[in-house]
C-alpha cells in the first residue's frame, strides 16, 4: 500500500503532470483512475471534491499540480 494516492482520469492533462512530477521525484504512488472504477469517483466526491487530479499524501488532499504543497506533504510523510 502506497502512502501516496493520485485520483485521476484518462484524458486529464493535469493528472498526467502530477504523475510525471511524482515519478520524476521517485515517489511511488497508487493511481486511482475514476474512468476505470466508479468507486474511485465516489471516493473523490465523498472527500467533498469535484475536480481532478487529487493527490492524497497522509492527511493532505492536494488539488491539481501544486508543487509547493506536494513537496511539503511528501516531506512530512518521509520524516
Amino acid at each position: 500500500m502506497s502512502n501516496v494516492i493520485v485520483y485521476s482520469s484518462t484524458n486529464c492533462p493535469y493528472c498526467q503532470q502530477v504523475k510525471k512530477y511524482l515519478s520524476d521525484q521517485n515517489v511511488a504512488f497508487e493511481e486511482r483512475n475514476i474512468d476505470l472504477n466508479d468507486q474511485y469517483g465516489q471516493e473523490v466526491h465523498d472527500m467533498g471534491l469535484m475536480s481532478l487530479p487529487v493527490t492524497v499524501i497522509g492527511e493532505h488532499k492536494i488539488l491539481g499540480l501544486n508543487v509547493t504543497k506536494l513537496k511539503k506533504a511528501l516531506a512530512e510523510v518521509a520524516s
